[in-house]
């Protein structure tokens, strides 16, 4: 399975603003492969805007279409103004593996809920026009045992599908690659077998 996430190290944020009636809509947005990411990043922006009214968030932490690993919370606003309209915005991006706070500083002007639930939809999308993302690729761990003859070729080949090499072990008989083979393709090494005249077996 391939689905766009965001292109962020766990030390990046990305941040977008809006202003709304005087109320500030900040929107942070980091990489959340599990819930425990999603929760720094709040404690962070709770941190970080201490004085803020409210830390509104919504996060999926798996792909696209994820049931478990959700959640969404208006944090003090009117139910259903804040948390689940920004989680719509995220499901209906197509992104997985994210999670978003928006912090809102009150301006004085009451938007009522259909007025605070477009800001907060906004401010996500706002943030995502500019987010960088990348394709998440599940992978399943394979082995390959090759000739020592062969390993220069093995890792150009495996290099130019875009499969990772996580391990390498050499014994006497040559040596064996620990790939990370992409799930929803079907191995097919024919083309290295040729390049290799045969000289590789699929262990698993």
């Amino acid at each position: 399975m391939r689905y766009p996430i965001p292109q962020l190290t766990e030390a990046n944020i990305h941040v977008a603003e809006i202003e709304v009636e005087r109320s500030r809509f900040i929107a942070w947005i980091n990489h959340a492969p599990n819930v425990a990411r999603f929760e720094a990043l709040l404690a962070q922006a709770r941190a970080t805007y201490s004085d803020a009214s409210h830390h509104c968030s919504a996060f999926i932490a798996g792909p696209p279409g994820e049931q478990t690993a959700i959640g969404f919370s208006d944090d003090g606003e009117p139910g259903g103004t804040a948390g689940r309209p920004m989680f719509q915005v995220l499901e209906g991006a197509g992104l997985g593996q994210i999670g978003c706070v928006v912090t809102r500083y009150f301006g004085g002007t009451k938007l009522g809920t259909g007025g605070l639930a477009r800001a907060y939809s906004q401010a996500v999308q706002k943030a995502l026009e500019t987010l960088p993302c990348t394709d998440f690729v599940e992978r399943s761990t394979r082995l390959l045992k090759i000739g020592f003859a062969g390993e220069a070729e093995a890792r150009s080949w495996l290099a130019g599908q875009a499969i990772p090499i996580e391990s390498v072990d050499y014994d006497g008989d040559g040596v064996t690659l620990t790939v990370g083979w992409p799930s929803d393709t079907a191995i097919d090494l024919a083309p290295l077998e040729a390049r290799l005249k045969g000289n590789i077996a699929l262990l698993d």
